[in-house]
């Protein structure tokens, strides 16, 4: 291992926390969901249309609107667009007050210096960027290093960005790898490109059966903190 690259989103911190904040701030006195539930089905949605948000044949607010508000459908509830738009907003906010587990960090600190870091991200290029702020990334990853997709036109699972960040810091295929939550944009994306991949599957979805294998799959950041060790050495 020369190399190991991140996704950000639900891989170098948990989305679900800034998600169940924004749940708990507008409807923890008013409905009974299992919030964590309402949080896997709000990501199917937005998986549903994201491509057509980032050709810009819908806006990001339209996404917005459709993933919480068919999520919330899922539970037998209807929210207006204006009610998804400020579920939204709140969301945003806590997103920019997200943190690292400990045993990240340390994982972190741990490969510094001993492999090249980076990150690729899919998303908008502002939201993205924020994020990597709001989780002091530049502590271990030059801004040089973070390939966001809206920045260079090109999203995962396309192997172009993969290519865009081969390119970018001199990696070789074959001594790099990648940790992603998403199956089809992580490791189909990282598969494709003839990299490694490291499927860190927090919710324990299952693995399509006709699609390429992770090298290996893990479920919390502390498994993944072993194996990453072990790689190395």
């Amino acid at each position: 291992m020369n190399a190991l690259l991140f996704d950000i989103d639900d891989t170098l911190y948990d989305q679900t926390s800034p998600f169940v904040k924004a749940y708990e701030d507008l409807y923890k006195d008013r409905y009974d969901i299992p919030v964590y539930d309402l949080y896997v089905s709000s990501r199917r949605y937005s998986d549903e249309v994201y491509d057509q948000s980032m050709r810009g044949e819908i806006t990001m607010d339209e996404m917005y609107i459709y993933r919480i508000k068919n999520a919330f459908r899922d539970f037998g509830i209807d929210i207006t667009d204006d009610e998804a738009l400020e579920f939204q907003k709140i969301y945003s906010g806590y997103q920019n007050h997200i943190e690292m587990s400990e045993t990240m960090k340390e994982l972190l600190d741990y490969c510094d210096g001993k492999v090249r870091l980076g990150i690729i991200t899919n998303g908008p290029e502002d939201h993205q960027q924020d994020k990597f702020n709001a989780l002091g990334m530049e502590r271990w990853i030059p801004d040089s290093d973070l390939f966001i997709s809206e920045a260079v036109g090109i999203a995962k699972p396309d192997v172009g960005i993969f290519r865009l960040a081969e390119d970018g810091m001199e990696l070789t295929p074959e001594n790099t790898w990648y940790v992603g939550d998403a199956y089809i944009n992580d490791i189909t994306g990282a598969a494709g490109a003839g990299w490694n991949s490291i499927w860190i599957n927090r919710r324990k979805y299952e693995q399509p059966a006709d699609g390429p294998r992770p090298n290996y799959m893990v479920t919390t950041d502390e498994e993944l903190s072993k194996l990453v060790r072990k790689l190395i050495g």
